[in-house]
């Protein structure tokens, strides 16, 4: 089902979620025999801001768990966007939470990508681009999709590590919450998409 909202709804979000999007800088990860120790290493870092801990509205429907593969997956090193810190959680069952991706329509296989957020993007996209890490090449954040996360699904709430966009723009860690899913088109369903709409104040 595909809605028209305005931009000021939507486009002004860009999921990646944080670095939602999925690109080669927000991607990289780490080798490493000890998944576990990478993580540790990269949550003691004193730089992170914000919490890991779920928005009130979605206490009472997830389950703190352990991943440390998940959790190493979904963390990066300095300047290379995906999160700073992280704690993975799973839907109880009988519950579901809406969660949203602004995505790049040019690359339809990004519509189900690793990065989301708990809320709808708002207000100004240089704002939400700053506060998810989402530089600006790597998605022009002209669609937006809603699903429901299903019961069981685990993801990992966090926070966004910095990201070097060019040698003229990088943005620093952020307290805005980001969610990583893997293999997200098997965790959602109720899925709507929506068109970015100029709009302009």
């Amino acid at each position: 089902m595909k809605t028209r909202l305005t931009l000021t709804a939507i486009f002004m979000a860009s999921f990646t979620l944080s670095g939602c999007t999925s690109t080669p800088g927000s991607t990289a990860q780490t080798e490493t025999a000890n998944p576990a120790t990478a993580t540790q290493d990269i949550l003691d870092a004193s730089a992170c801001i914000g919490s890991t801990e779920p928005p009130a509205a979605w206490a009472s429907k997830l389950n703190r768990v352990d991943d440390p593969q998940l959790l190493a997956s979904s963390l990066g090193q300095p300047t290379q966007g995906k999160l700073c810190q992280g704690q993975v959680y799973e839907v109880k069952e009988g519950e579901s939470l809406t969660v949203f991706r602004a995505w790049n329509s040019t690359n339809p296989n990004s519509q189900f990508g690793a990065w989301w957020a708990a809320n709808q993007p708002n207000g100004k996209v240089a704002q939400y681009r700053e506060g998810y890490e989402i530089c600006y090449q790597w998605s022009p954040l002209d669609k937006m999709t809603r699903c429901e996360l299903k019961p069981g699904s685990k993801l990992v709430i966090g926070n966004g590590q910095s990201a070097q966009c060019s040698e003229w723009l990088t943005y620093p860690v952020s307290a805005e919450q980001q969610l990583y899913l893997e293999d997200t088109e098997t965790l959602v369903s109720n899925c709507q998409t929506y068109d970015a709409v100029f709009g302009w104040e």
